[in-house]
């Protein structure tokens, strides 16, 4: 099981990696080349792209979680069936999506707030980031599904391929062309654009059990799939709404040089997240697969090995924290205020990640045995319910240091709390029971 398990986590964590690294590359391309307000307009779009990743990370997570059910279940036929529905409404709602922010980017770019000065930095950004929202969003689904499909290699091949176009047309279009804004998202689409012709032959030649064809859509399906993704999309909106609650707290107890700190330590912390991500994102197609099989033993062992491998991994990361944190803040800072105050945050912060990667685990471990209410219950413990009233409560005992604490308060409370409202045990067993009923 372990080897089968890092056949898949392995391959997945990488890209999740690079994909991260390549987000700070971008990020730095951006204001070296087109300057701050370039960097603060792209900003200013992040929440609406985030919630269209958020959206293509539901259908993947829960298209796939349905898709590998049934192939365990050996309802081959079925699992095409619902791998084509995907495609064909996700198709359809990108062209909408792409064709909204196209006619209305001076709307949308002002409900997110931009001023004057970035207005036109954000419109030129958010429109040419719509003209390529098709590959955008396909390129993640398909990507899932390719793991889904027992190709876990080629997935990485894809992110890490389109990442490195990325990064290339990045300097090209930027520092070359003179393309200021427009070039990154142009690049960014072409990026995506690469991963999906790489996707692509797996599925037009057939090379596993999924393929494309005619299909029509089924509202159940759709709403099922929608149903089980749904938790990934609200983690993805959580994140948005983590960064502004510390964003808030941080202005009011320790000003700008607070917020230049945290925006530090989150570029580390993301390169963490992705990682975590990326091996729980490796165990979901073989826990959605047995769990398809009704094995509990072959299920529930999958969730061991990546909860085991999670904490494995965050030790090795907070070690790299303790040891080269200074080094890896100076990449970022020559300020020596912002350094110290972003080291200590980083120490505390990485912590919290042992907590991070168990609680993410659960998440898409109950979305893969069709119990996405557990995973919806987890997420709203994290961002919503248990992080305000942390930094909130640290932050009036201890101050400023109290802040950097309150990710890992919040997330421990949520891994406390949801061992207290259910156990992956006899919930396992209830949902394998379910789908005994039902078949």
């Amino acid at each position: 099981m372990v080897s089968e398990f890092l056949k898949y986590a392995v391959p997945s964590a990488f890209a999740m990696l690079v994909s991260a690294l390549y987000t700070i590359v971008d990020g730095i391309f951006v204001g070296q080349g087109v300057g701050d307000n370039a960097l603060a307009a792209v900003n200013i779009v992040l929440p609406f792209t985030v919630m269209l990743v958020g959206i293509a990370n539901m259908m993947a997570v829960g298209g796939g979680a349905l898709v590998s059910k049934n192939i365990g279940a050996k309802n081959i036929e079925k699992a095409v069936n619902i791998f084509r529905q995907v495609c064909k409404f996700l198709l359809l709602l990108s062209i909408i999506i792409s064709i909204v922010c196209v006619l209305f980017t001076d709307g949308i770019v002002k409900v997110l707030g931009a001023t004057n000065t970035l207005h036109n930095l954000s419109v030129d950004y958010l429109r040419y980031y719509a003209l390529f929202c098709i590959p955008n969003l396909v390129g993640i689904v398909l990507n899932s599904f390719v793991r889904n499909d027992n190709r876990p290699k080629l997935a990485m091949i894809s992110t890490i391929a389109g990442a490195i176009t990325n990064v290339i047309l990045d300097y090209v279009f930027i520092f070359k062309f003179g393309l200021g804004i427009k070039g990154a998202a142009i690049a960014t689409g072409l990026g995506q654009i690469v991963t999906v012709a790489m996707l692509l032959p797996h599925f037009l030649k057939q090379k596993g059990y999924l393929s494309f064809g005619r299909v029509n859509l089924e509202l159940e399906t759709i709403n099922n799939l929608l149903k089980i993704g749904f938790p990934s999309f609200l983690s993805q909106i959580s994140f948005s709404f983590i960064v502004l609650i510390h964003n808030v707290v941080l202005v009011k107890v320790m000003g700008e040089i607070g917020v230049a700190s945290y925006s530090i330590i989150n570029y580390i912390g993301t390169n963490i997240y992705m990682v975590l991500f990326g091996l729980t994102l490796g165990a979901q197609p073989l826990i959605s697969y047995n769990f398809g099989k009704k094995d509990i033993d072959k299920v529930l062992g999958f969730y061991k090995i990546n909860s085991i491998a999670s904490i494995i991994t965050t030790g090795f990361f907070v070690l790299v924290c303790y040891l080269f944190g200074r080094e890896l803040i100076s990449i970022f800072t020559n300020d020596p205020k912002v350094l110290e105050i972003a080291y200590f945050g980083v120490r505390l912060t990485s912590l919290s990640y042992f907590f991070v990667g168990l609680n993410i685990g659960t998440i898409v471990y109950y979305q893969a045995i069709e119990m996405p209410k557990l995973s919806t219950i987890i997420c709203l413990f994290r961002s919503v319910i248990f992080l305000p009233i942390s930094l909130i409560v640290l932050s009036k005992i201890f101050g400023a240091n109290g802040i950097w604490a309150g990710t890992l308060l919040s997330e421990c409370l949520t891994f406390v709390a949801i061992n207290i409202i259910s156990n992956i045990n006899t919930s396992t067993n209830k949902s394998i029971e379910h789908v005994y009923e039902v078949a």
